[in-house]
């Protein structure tokens, strides 16, 4: 599970590289900052369960975060992706305590956190930190309602695509540590299908897989092939963030656009 760290670990870290936090006016960041603290986000950590109360509000600076659905005979499917390009718990800022779904580490990183009663206190006092809280949820019910929307009327290739996007966003470098089963477990879909479909990507040059291990090689080819969802959510994303600051921070650094 997540472990916590001291706020010096969280400093040397840089908050700034989470969308989110970097939204804020330093003012408003500074209500935050004595209840933030680092976390350790490992591989398949739950950070809470359909019905549980949300306990922290977090911040990746690295990593990804899944939400996702998990029905009664355990199949799953993802409904929106978070990175260090948003938070996972902030509905509980408006006073919305119960999640709606889990919240599973996919890719092990670091996360700012922050307790809900200290995060839902600054909400209430401060208009600025409630109006973001507010339009960055209505940016994951996008999120939700465009994954939906995905899954229903788009290709199997381009809904690949856009989830490689997505996860790209994710991490420094070109190679992402996904299986084809949890892609599968993630698109919906057996194995076996996604295995025909990333092997035309490999064909094709734009990736190559190796154990577990998929290489970006051609970044603009899969954004060729993808759906529209990937750059819709990304320009939704845009209109409620201002552009990504430069980070100085060698383990966030980020080359491509913020996950």
């Amino acid at each position: 599970m997540a472990f916590t760290m001291s706020s010096a670990g969280l400093r040397k870290l840089n908050p700034q590289a989470n969308r989110f936090l970097a939204a804020l006016q330093a003012p408003d960041f500074a209500l935050l900052a004595p209840h933030l603290r680092s976390v350790a986000l490992e591989h398949g950590a739950a950070l809470y369960e359909s019905g549980d109360d949300i306990e922290h509000v977090y911040f990746p600076l690295s990593g990804m975060i899944s939400l996702v659905v998990v029905m009664h005979d355990g199949a799953t499917v993802e409904t929106a992706t978070v990175g260090r390009g948003g938070a996972v718990g902030t509905s509980a800022g408006l006073g919305s305590r119960s999640a709606f779904g889990r919240a599973v580490v996919q890719l092990p990183g670091m996360a700012a956190s922050i307790p809900v009663p200290a995060f839902h206190a600054i909400a209430n006092q401060n208009p600025s930190v409630r109006a973001l809280v507010v339009r960055y949820n209505d940016l994951l019910i996008r999120q939700i309602q465009q994954s939906v929307a995905c899954n229903a009327l788009h290709s199997l290739e381009a809904r690949l695509c856009r989830w490689l996007l997505q996860t790209h966003d994710c991490v420094d470098g070109d190679v992402v540590p996904l299986t084809q089963e949890f892609l599968g477990q993630m698109l919906g879909v057996r194995r076996t299908t996604v295995t025909i479909a990333a092997r035309l990507l490999q064909a094709t040059g734009m990736i190559n897989y190796r154990r577990g291990h998929i290489r970006i090689a051609d970044r603009a080819g899969i954004e060729g092939m993808a759906c529209e969802c990937y750059t819709a959510v990304r320009r939704a994303a845009d209109k409620v963030f201002p552009p990504s600051p430069p980070l100085d921070n060698d383990l966030v650094r980020v080359r491509k656009p913020s996950g």
